[in-house]
Parts: C-alpha cells; structure tokens; sequence
C-alpha cells in the first residue's frame, strides 16, 4: 500500500497590495470604530436625551443645529468616517470572497463610486442647508417655517 502523493498548496490570491496596505486598512477599521462610537454617542446623547428628547427633533431643531458650524463639521466628519470605515469593510470582504480579479475590481469601483456620490450629497445637504429660504425679491417663500419669521 503507499501513500497518496502529496499536491504543493495553492498560491495565495494576489491582491495587488502595496506594502502594508493591508494592515494600514485593519488598523484604521479599529480606530475608526472607536472614534465612530464617540461621535454616535454624542450625537444621540445630545438630540435624545437633552431638552424634551425625541420629541423635540423636528426641521427648526435641524436648522438650530447646523446654524452652529460645531455640528455642521460633527454631522460632516461622521458622514465621511462612517462612509470610509464601511467602504473599508466592505472592501476586505470583496477581497476575501470574490475571487474572480474582475468581478472583484468591479465591486471597488462599485464601492468607492457609491461613497464618492454619498459623501457629496450629504456634504451639500450639510453646508448648503438653509433653513429660511428667500425669493428673487428677498422675501420669504411662503412654505418656510413660522421660525423664519421671526428671525427676519
């Protein structure tokens, strides 16, 4: 009886990194999440648990906020670490289970193109956000809030 011939072990998948790439990814999920987690934290402490809670958000308690430019780059700098630290996951699951090279380089591009577009968008919404619109002749539209009124 003899043994079975052993067969040399498969080459690992080349992912094209570049040096470390790889733990510079790890290493920023995990501080990435610590910091996510003090900023989420926060933000629902400060809107739920402050003043009359979850009864007091509403369009004038989103327009007193970002009146202060200290939570227009709160809300911003969570928008942009929470789309990088979920594209960054996303990523290494794409490399772990697609093994195709195209497949795999379409799901990037996938990934970064859908953050670019979030990340945008919710950058505009956040510092172009005006919570007492006028017209061409400088008066209020008529739907904005009664707030407006008064802080004309």
């Amino acid at each position: 009886m003899t043994a079975p011939e052993l067969k040399a072990p498969k080459k690992p998948m080349n992912r094209r990194t570049v040096g470390n790439a790889e733990k510079w990814g790890w290493m920023f999920q995990r501080v990435s999440g610590v910091i996510l987690i003090v900023l989420i934290f926060t933000h629902l402490f400060v809107n739920l648990m402050t003043g009359d809670g979850v009864n007091q958000i509403d369009f004038a308690f989103v327009a007193g906020k970002w009146a202060s430019p200290l939570w227009q780059w709160w809300d911003f700098t969570m928008l942009v670490l929470a789309m990088v630290h979920g594209t960054n996951g996303m990523r290494m699951i794409v490399n772990d289970y697609a093994r195709r090279p195209f497949l795999r380089h379409m799901l990037q591009w996938a990934l970064n193109i859908s953050m670019v577009v979030i990340i945008v968008l919710g950058s505009l919404v956040i510092w172009t956000f005006d919570a007492c619109p006028v017209d061409a002749a400088g008066e209020l539209l008529p739907e904005v809030p009664t707030f407006c009124e008064d802080v004309r």
